[in-house]
């Protein structure tokens, strides 16, 4: 055993405690490590032995690491380890670091050869980055019920079922990143991966290890970067996982208060120099073994403040994990991957670097304008003109972090209603309005992320036990929604105007924030070589002749207008309107153009500034 990584991990900086601890192949068999300081017994029992504790009885070293070499074990049996914990109480346990797990409702460990010699993505490795600069469009999915085989709850996607498909799909639509809900292991379909139990094990539900590399593989090829969910905060509390593991709480806080989470799981003590090693090790083993290209972290709130609550005050050891693991995360993969917070609170320098006192993420998911934007469609148009602020606020913190502007899985789920169905009024209102909101979104700054089902205007809330309703896109209404979404993403990611400079304030410029009369908003993006003037009109009413302000002189032709029939809006003739500057000063401005507005919708005009 590596003993300098050993002492790394130890002092709660080692980000590769998997080449230490589980079940690794070696040429004499299988050497299985567990940490387990306080266990008076263990024994590795399996397929290998008929599940007998006397014959493979491991031995403790000084510093609590229990190994074992097991000659006739092989990759594919599975496997566990019996505790007599420091109590006296005998339990199996799963292999905190296994690679690879039963299937539920079983919970055994599998021995898994992590080897593959098939990856042919090393360009894109070497090219990927932060995208701060680029185009980010990304695709939240459930692997399980993107596209079921059947509606069989029982029956699961396979990666390869899927791999096809979802790579055009992808590219129809110009999402530059899937974001895959938690694929590590857990036991309850309906957590979603987000209580988990096994940190380094490839959930069993989709496929093998390879397989699941396979798929990364295929998706790098294709230009798509990969991003999985990641939950550093809670863990469940089933006997047979982390909790309690040798009888003592290793994972958890030892103060019950701290340790039971509002999920009902139990916190990790992001104290513990051991459990910041497995954490850390835990979110590079997926970047570092299955090549993915960033992570989001589920749950940030609960770890910067003590469950959650500001109240209860900051969790300064939390924090200072976070820190750390960021840092070192960057350190390993060249600054290269991207760090994602999903975060509530307005606790400050979410995304400031380590180096300047900050938590180090690269982006954090700006909830306050997902919440605000929703909740003003949701209104009557009549009382909208007193919220105008709900629109026009996010751009007063917009800068103080790296935002993604996300409508997610969260707001999909559990009598919330889609993103279509959470607007105002009657079918047709609904789309028209939801084609404005998407406008708005890909036009405002920052990054980019939805939801599978978002792109074809699902109407039904989303469940993990069924597929998305493709067979919408047999319906007028919903065809033309997903060619409107198809078109906006194609403009969103080949004009940089929408995310160059995106977190640079010489990149947004409002025309008019404030004719709340109207409902009405209108700003500029600017970009290398064009420019883009965006209105937004959240009125019944619409409104000929409107002129704005415009800042620099030139031909403003309309290339997207979403009441355009062809996206099933009310306009009969799509063709866009060509507007010329002329140099009469309007909203602080030195030229104007004037143009038509459509009701509960939006128009973006284009112009050359060369």
């Amino acid at each position: 055993m590596d003993q300098k990584k050993v002492q790394a991990f130890f002092e709660g900086n080692e980000i590769k405690a998997y080449d230490i601890f589980g079940a690794h192949l070696t040429k004499a068999g299988v050497h299985f490590a567990v940490y387990a300081p306080n266990a008076k017994n263990i024994s590795v029992i399996g397929a290998f032995n008929n599940w007998d504790d006397k014959e493979n009885t491991m031995k403790k070293d000084a510093h609590g690491i229990w190994e074992a070499d097991v000659s006739n074990a092989k990759p594919g049996q599975s496997y566990k380890y019996r505790i007599t914990q420091s109590t006296g109480t005998i339990v199996d346990k799963m292999d905190p670091y296994a690679f690879y797990s039963e299937l539920r409702p079983n919970t055994a460990s599998i021995i898994s050869d992590l080897s593959y010699d098939k990856w042919t993505d090393q360009t894109w490795l070497d090219q990927r980055n932060k995208g701060f600069d680029s185009p980010v469009n990304i695709y939240e999915m459930h692997v399980g019920s993107w596209k079921k085989p059947d509606e069989d709850p029982e029956t699961f996607v396979h990666y390869h079922e899927i791999e096809k498909d979802l790579i055009e799909h992808c590219q129809k639509h110009h999402f530059t990143h899937v974001e895959m809900m938690p694929l590590c292991e857990y036991p309850f379909d309906g957590s979603w991966g987000y209580q988990c139990t096994g940190y380094f094990s490839s959930t069993s539900r989709y496929g093998t290890n390879h397989e699941l590399m396979h798929f990364v593989n295929a998706l790098h090829n294709a230009g798509i970067g990969v991003i999985m969910d990641f939950v550093p905060v809670h863990f469940v509390k089933d006997n047979y996982a982390l909790a309690m593991y040798d009888g003592t709480p290793i994972y958890e806080y030892s103060k019950p208060a701290d340790a039971y989470s509002q999920w009902d799981t139990f916190n990790f003590d992001l104290w513990k120099e051991e459990v910041r090693s497995f954490l850390m090790s835990a979110a590079n083993f997926w970047i570092d073994v299955y090549h993915f290209d960033g992570l989001r972290m589920d749950a940030i709130s609960n770890a910067i403040f003590w469950q959650g609550d500001k109240r209860n005050g900051v969790n300064e050891g939390a924090c200072n994990f976070m820190k750390r693991m960021n840092f070192n995360l960057n350190k390993a993969h060249q600054g290269k991957i991207m760090l994602i917070a999903e975060d509530s609170t307005d606790f400050p320098n979410v995304t400031k670097s380590t180096l300047d006192g900050g938590l180090g993420f690269d982006y954090k998911w700006d909830l306050g304008w997902m919440n605000d934007t929703l909740n003003y469609c949701k209104k009557d148009p009549i009382y909208r003109q007193w919220h105008q602020n709900s629109i026009t606020f996010s751009m007063a913190y917009f800068y103080s972090e790296k935002f993604v502007n996300v409508f997610s899985h969260d707001e999909v789920v559990h009598g919330k209603a889609t993103i279509v169905d959470k607007m105002w009024g009657s079918y047709e209102d609904k789309f028209a309005q939801a084609r404005a909101v998407y406008a708005y979104m890909f036009t405002h700054p920052g990054k980019k992320l939805n939801f599978m089902g978002n792109e074809i205007g699902q109407l039904r809330e989303w469940d993990e036990t069924k597929s998305c309703d493709w067979f919408l896109l047999e319906y007028p209404m919903h065809d033309a929604f997903n060619h409107f979404f198809q078109d906006l993403g194609k403009l969103y990611v080949e004009n940089d105007a929408f995310w160059k400079n995106d977190y640079s304030p010489e990149s947004f410029e409002w025309i008019d924030a404030d004719n709340a009369t109207h409902n009405m908003f209108s700003y500029i993006r600017k970009g290398t070589d064009k420019d883009y003037v965006i209105i937004l009109n959240f009125s019944t009413n619409p409104y000929d002749h409107q002129q704005f302000g415009v800042a620099s002189m030139g031909e403003y032709k309309e290339v997207l207008n979403t009441e355009w029939s062809k996206y099933n809006g009310n306009y009969k003739d799509d063709k866009p309107q060509k507007c010329h500057a002329v140099r009469l000063s309007r909203n602080g401005k030195p030229f104007m153009i004037e143009c038509n507005v459509p009701s509960l919708g939006a128009t973006i005009f284009e112009v050359n500034k060369k």
